[in-house]
């Protein structure tokens, strides 16, 4: 999806309970069962950041169950925007007052992102509540993963540095993310032409305010 769809979709799932799991996919570029695993005391909203340490599998077409990344790099703390925290905010409130409603048959489990009695949400039922969501809002044909390839491309084409967007993504080296989203790069060389032109062509004034070696 380009920008413009991805708030089409979010404008589209705004009342949905598990309208935040989108946005933080969205803006994050985690995988759906990092999404699904976290815990509340994985994310700081105080400090914008949330830490992946686990993630929800499915094993034999329907056992869930949680287990660790597969990589070092797998584990890591990824920054939240204001937005985000904004919308994992209000998904607290909502859960609050479920879990309230719900009582003693409540199961606790600290999950951010559960079903209305707590227990965790099935990654293929997520998935295709995702693509279902995506049909009504008349977007493409996507898969819940698209979002995170969706975060990447937009990053890199922003100018992210590719460094970063791999440590977002938990790729185990910043070659993996440039194989997989160097069709992002030519705009990012683009951007490189024009700015290092600007610097060589400016006049000796705006040269010298602009250059980081400028004396």
């Amino acid at each position: 999806m380009d920008a413009r769809e991805v708030r089409a979709f979010l404008r589209h799932v705004e009342s949905d309970r598990l309208y935040a799991a989108y946005v933080v996919a969205a803006t994050t570029g985690v995988r759906r069962g990092e999404v699904l695993a976290l815990r509340w005391q994985d994310v700081d909203l105080g400090a914008g950041r949330l830490s992946v340490v686990r993630s929800l599998t499915v094993v034999g077409g329907y056992e869930m169950q949680f287990s660790e990344p597969k990589t070092a790099r797998g584990r890591r703390s990824v920054a939240l925007d204001t937005e985000t925290v904004k919308a994992l905010k209000a998904h607290r409130e909502r859960q609050m007052l479920e879990r309230a409603l719900m009582g003693d048959a409540y199961e606790d489990a600290d999950l951010v992102f559960a079903r209305a009695d707590g227990l965790p949400v099935h990654p293929d039922g997520f998935a295709d509540a995702f693509q279902r969501q995506a049909k009504k809002a008349k977007l493409p044909r996507i898969r819940f993963h698209d979002l995170r390839h969706t975060h990447a491309t937009l990053a890199l084409a922003a100018g992210v540095h590719p460094k970063v967007v791999s440590e977002r993504l938990g790729h185990a080296s910043v070659t993996v993310t440039l194989d997989t989203y160097s069709h992002a790069i030519p705009a990012m060389q683009e951007t490189a032409a024009e700015l290092v032109a600007s610097l060589v062509f400016a006049s000796d004034n705006q040269a010298s305010a602009s250059s980081p070696i400028a004396t």
